[in-house]
């Protein structure tokens, strides 16, 4: 189980569908949040610096360093990167790994030799997708506002030669909606790139829908708005994907 905390000006929030407009603020400090994720049993956790996203100016870089010296557990951070230094930087700050979306897709050359410089293991790619009528998997780029011409499969194979090895793959129409996440979307995903380790984002709304995932073939959920709204524990959480294992 991935927690997930976005960051705004220091505060835990939520966006609907991606959209600042239509914020949530649950808390002043994140802190809290996170030490108690990692007492209940989180092994990962999942943050994303929506203002540094939104202006690479406004980067949280000295929060984001406080709080990972008062966490022992891996932490995977992203939020608008778009330069070789903002991976280096977030690395110095004592990510574990950096979380990288758009870029990927504006500029895979660009991206790919982050992966030679720092390594596949220090890199997720972040592929949010909207499933066509005819069931293409387009992915989208700048926040969920503009469509791609490619679709996940192809972003995957592109990046095969450089090692990839984890992803985190959104369902866009899921995303915050805690309805269900899109189960056959990761199955067959897993099915085609076996050697990818999947994380599932988008729809987590109950244990049940953690449940649902067991034979997914993902390693690992992102759950954010649920926890924060107390749909659930991360404990609970913990036990029902250990069982689902």
């Amino acid at each position: 189980m991935i927690p997930a905390i976005d960051l705004i000006d220091g505060k835990v929030v939520r966006l609907s569908q991606g959209d600042y407009a239509r914020q949530t603020t649950y808390g002043d400090d994140p802190l809290p949040y996170l030490q108690a994720y990692e007492k209940d049993g989180a092994t990962l956790l999942h943050l994303v610096d929506l203002s540094g996203a939104k202006d690479p100016q406004a980067r949280q870089l000295p929060l984001l360093s406080r709080l990972l010296k008062e966490i022992a557990i891996p932490v995977q951070v992203g939020g608008g990167i778009r330069s070789a230094d903002d991976v280096a930087a977030l690395l110095d700050t004592g990510a574990t790994r950096v979380v990288v979306g758009s870029m990927a897709i504006k500029n895979p050359g660009e991206v790919m030799r982050w992966f030679a410089r720092f390594g596949a293991e220090k890199i997720v790619l972040a592929l949010d997708v909207r499933v066509g009528e005819c069931g293409a998997r387009q992915v989208a780029v700048a926040g969920w506002q503009e469509a791609s011409a490619v679709t996940i499969e192809e972003v995957l194979e592109q990046f095969a030669p450089c090692g990839a090895r984890h992803v985190l793959c959104t369902d866009i129409a899921r995303d915050g909606m805690m309805q269900g996440a899109n189960v056959a979307l990761y199955h067959s995903l897993a099915q085609t790139f076996p050697e990818i380790a999947f994380q599932a984002s988008g729809g987590i709304g109950s244990l049940d829908d953690i449940a649902a995932l067991r034979d997914s073939g993902v390693v690992g959920v992102i759950v954010g708005r649920a926890l924060l709204e107390g749909k659930f524990t991360v404990k609970e959480a913990v036990t029902c994907w250990q069982k689902a294992r």
